[in-house]
C-alpha cells in the first residue's frame, strides 16, 4: 500500500509539474486556460503531503485520486493543445474548443469532489486550499468569457471565400494584429502548428488543410506586401550588408558563432550549462518546449538566460579590428534604460575591476571584489551596470577560493547585486548556489551571515526556493541559526522561513534538527528570536514530520505560555502550531493544554486577536470543547459502571446473609 501511495502521489505531482511548464496559451479561451492551470498548481501541496504522510490510504481514497489523475491527464493534453496549437484552428473550431474545456473542467470538479479530505493525512491549511480550488471550479462551471465574434467572423469569411477573389486589406490587417502573425517566424510557427492540429483531428483532413493553408497564405501575402523587406530582415547576418559584401572571405571565430544558427552572435546569452547562444535562437528553442542544452544535451536546471557581456564586447572588438560594423542589438527598453544609467567613466571603472577579478592575482581579486561590493551597495544603477558587465560569473568563482576575506567580499557583492530583481535569475542560472552554500559552511562569521542573507534574497522567487533547498542550503542555515551571532541567527531564520514556504523543504529542515534549535530560541531569556522561531514553527507544524518533531519536543507548555502572554502576532502563530498538534488522534496534547488552563487565553484570543489568530483560536476551542465533552461522557460512563458494580456488591452481600 505504501508503494502504491508513493507511486500515485508521485504521478499526480508529475502531471501538475508538466502542466506548470506549459507556456503561454492562445485561442478563444486563453483566460480560462490560464486560470485552470493556476488552480491545478495549487493541488501540489496536497499531493506532497499525501506522499510524505505515514498513514496508509483507504481504498476509496486511492480510487478517487486515480480518477483525479485521469482528469489531470485530460487537462494537461487540452492545455498543451491550447498552448502549441494553431491560432487559426482554435478560433475557427471555437465551439469544439469550448465544449472540450467544459467537459474537462467538469470531470476535474467531479473527481475532486469525490475525495474525502478528512480521510487523508493532510494539514488544515492544505485542506482549506484544496477546498478553495474546488469552490472555484464550482463557481466557474459553465462560465466562459464571450469569444471575439468579429475575429471569428473575419476568419470564417476568408476561410469560405474563393481563393481567386480579392481580399479586404482592412480585414487582413485586423487579423494580423489580433492573431499576432506579423513576422516570418510567427507565420512559420503557425503553419507548422496548423498542419499538426488539423492532422490530429482526423476530420475532413485534406479539405481542412487546404482551406486553412490558403487562409494562412493570404495572411502571409498581406504581411509581405505591407513589409516587403521582412524576408531579408530575417535572413540578414549580424553585420551590415555592405560590410558583408566586402568581407565575404573573412573567417568568423567559432566562439563568436551561435551553435544553433552558426551565424555571428549579436546578443550572446549564457544558459545554465555554461554554453553561450544567440538570444533569439535559444529563446525559440526553449519556447518549443525543450529543456536541454542544444550543444551538450544536458538537462537545463533553469530556463533563465544571462547576457554574456564579456563575449559581446570581444565580438565588437573583433568587428572593429576587421572593419565590420559591430552587430546592433534591439534590446528591451528596460535594458536600454539600464545601460544609459551609468556614465562612460563608471563603466570603464567597472570593466577595470572585472579585469582584476580575472587577473589571477589574489590581492587584485580581493581589492576588486571589495570595490564591487561597495559599488553594488551604493545604488540601483550600479547593480544593473555591474551585472551587465559580466561580473556575476566572476564573483561566483571567488566563492570557492581559500582567502576568507575575498570570499566575504564576493558573497556580499552577490547579496547587493541580488537586490535588483533582474539579477536574481542571473545569479541562480550562473550556478551560484553551491558556492554560497560552501561559504555558509566554511566562511568567516560575517561571510556566513551574508551568505544566509543572499539565499533569503534569492528565495523570494518561488522557483529558486526549490533550487536552493535541493542544493543543500538548509542544514548549514540551521547550523547558523544555532551557533551564529544575533545578526546571523536573524539572517538564517529569515532564509529558512522563506525556503520552508515550499512544502518540499519542510522535511529537509526538520531532518536537519531545526525544531530543537527553534524550541531553544523560544525559551532563551531575552533571546530576541521568539518572533522568528514561532513563525517558522507555524509553517513546519503543517508538515507530518514537523508536527511529530514539535510534539516530541514538549512544546505545549511553551506554546500555552505564549498564547497567554505573547504579542498579538506570536499568539497567532502559537495558536496555529497548537491547532496542528491537537488535530487527529493526538489527544494527549489537548489534555496537556487543557490542564495548563489554555481555555481562558484562547477565549480572549478568539475575541481580540488578529483575524488569523481569531480563526485559529476558534478551531482550538472547538477541539477543546469536544475533548471536555468526551471527558464528561467517559466520567459518566465510569460513574454508571461504578454504580452498577456497587449495586451488584450489595446484592451479593444480601444473598450471603440469607444463606447464612
Amino acid at each position: 500500500m505504501d508503494d502504491e501511495k508513493a507511486a500515485l502521489s508521485r504521478k499526480l505531482i508529475d502531471i501538475v509539474g508538466e502542466i506548470s511548464e506549459i507556456s503561454e496559451y492562445r485561442g478563444p479561451v486563453k483566460k480560462q486556460y490560464t486560470n485552470l492551470a493556476r488552480r491545478l498548481k495549487l493541488l501540489t501541496p496536497m499531493f506532497e503531503e499525501i506522499r510524505d504522510g505515514k498513514e496508509a490510504l483507504p481504498g476509496e481514497s486511492v480510487r478517487a485520486l486515480a480518477w483525479l489523475g485521469r482528469a489531470l491527464e485530460s487537462a494537461k493534453e487540452m492545455l498543451r493543445f491550447g498552448s502549441e496549437g494553431s491560432k487559426i484552428y482554435l478560433v475557427l473550431e471555437r465551439e469544439k474548443v469550448l465544449t472540450q474545456f467544459q467537459e474537462v473542467t467538469t470531470e476535474l470538479e467531479q473527481a475532486l469532489s469525490s475525495i474525502s479530505f478528512e480521510k487523508l493525512d493532510i494539514s488544515d491549511e492544505v485542506k482549506e486550499q484544496v477546498e478553495l480550488v474546488l469552490a472555484q471550479f464550482r463557481r466557474a462551471k459553465g462560465r466562459v468569457d464571450a469569444p471575439d465574434v468579429e475575429l471569428y467572423e473575419d476568419l470564417l469569411y476568408l476561410y469560405n471565400k474563393n481563393r481567386d477573389c480579392g481580399e479586404d486589406p482592412n480585414v487582413l490587417r485586423k487579423l494580423v494584429d489580433k492573431l499576432e502573425l506579423g513576422s516570418i517566424s510567427d507565420l512559420t510557427q503557425e503553419s507548422l502548428a496548423l498542419h499538426e492540429m488539423v492532422s490530429a483531428t482526423g476530420e475532413d483532413r485534406e479539405n481542412s488543410i487546404e482551406k486553412m493553408s490558403m487562409l494562412l497564405k493570404k495572411v502571409k501575402d498581406f504581411v509581405l506586401t505591407v513589409n516587403p523587406n521582412i524576408d531579408s530582415e530575417k535572413s540578414a547576418p549580424a553585420s551590415s550588408s555592405s560590410a558583408e559584401g566586402s568581407h565575404k572571405n573573412l573567417v568568423i571565430p567559432d566562439d563568436f558563432r551561435c551553435p544553433i544558427s552558426l551565424e555571428l552572435m549579436k546578443d550572446p546569452v549564457i544558459v545554465s550549462t555554461g554554453q553561450t547562444y544567440e538570444r533569439s535562437c535559444i529563446e525559440k528553442w526553449l519556447e518549443a518546449g525543450h529543456n536541454t542544452c542544444p550543444k551538450t544535451q544536458q538537462t537545463l536546471t533553469s530556463t533563465a538566460i544571462t547576457p554574456n557581456y564579456v563575449l559581446r564586447s570581444l565580438i565588437a572588438q573583433w568587428c572593429e579590428a576587421n572593419g565590420i560594423e559591430p552587430p546592433k542589438i534591439q534590446g528591451s527598453s528596460h535594458a536600454a534604460k539600464s545601460r544609459s544609467a551609468c556614465s562612460p567613466a563608471e563603466r570603464s571603472k567597472i570593466e577595470a575591476l572585472l579585469g582584476k577579478l580575472t587577473s589571477g592575482n589574489p590581492e587584485d581579486q580581493r581589492s576588486a571584489a571589495g570595490e564591487i561590493r561597495l559599488l553594488a551597495k551604493r545604488n540601483a544603477d550600479n547593480r544593473v551596470a555591474i551585472a551587465e558587465a559580466g561580473a556575476i560569473p566572476l564573483l561566483i568563482q571567488l566563492l570557492s577560493i581559500p582567502d576568507s576575506r575575498t570570499q566575504e567580499h564576493a558573497v556580499t557583492a552577490l547579496l547587493n547585486l541580488s537586490i535588483c530583481e533582474d539579477n536574481k535569475g542571473s545569479i541562480i542560472s550562473c550556478g551560484a548556489v553551491p558556492g554560497i552554500v560552501h561559504v555558509l559552511r566554511k566562511g568567516s562569521m560575517e561571510a556566513r551571515e551574508n551568505a544566509a542573507a543572499t539565499l533569503f534574497s534569492l528565495s523570494v522567487i518561488d522557483e529558486n526556493k526549490v533550487t536552493i533547498g535541493a542544493l543543500g542550503a538548509i542544514p548549514p542555515l540551521v547550523m547558523l541559526l544555532s551557533e551564529g551571532t544575533q545578526r546571523g541567527k536573524k539572517d538564517a531564520a529569515t532564509a529558512l522561513f522563506n525556503l520552508c514556504i515550499y512544502q518540499g523543504n519542510k522535511g529537509k529542515a526538520v531532518r536537519a534538527g531545526v525544531v530543537a534549535t527553534l524550541m531553544r530560541l523560544l525559551t532563551e531569556p531575552e533571546g530576541g528570536m521568539v518572533d522568528e522561531a514561532l513563525a517558522i514553527l507555524a509553517i513546519l507544524a503543517g508538515h507530518p514530520e514537523g508536527k511529530a518533531a514539535i510534539g516530541a519536543a514538549e512544546a505545549v507548555p511553551v506554546l500555552v505560555d505564549v498564547i497567554r502572554n505573547g504579542s498579538a502576532r506570536n499568539k497567532e502563530n502559537a495558536a496555529a502550531v497548537m491547532v496542528h498538534l491537537c488535530s487527529g488522534e493526538h489527544r494527549q496534547h489537548v489534555a496537556e493544554a487543557h490542564e495548563m488552563g489554555v481555555m481562558g487565553p484562547l477565549q480572549e484570543l478568539a475575541q481580540h486577536g488578529t483575524e488569523r489568530g481569531k480563526r485559529k483560536a476558534a478551531q482550538l476551542l472547538e477541539r477543546m470543547n469536544r475533548f471536555i465533552e468526551m471527558q464528561k461522557q467517559q466520567q459518566q460512563q465510569q460513574q454508571e459502571q461504578q454504580k452498577v458494580r456497587g449495586e451488584n456488591v450489595s446484592k451479593n452481600q444480601v444473598l450471603q446473609q440469607q444463606l447464612i
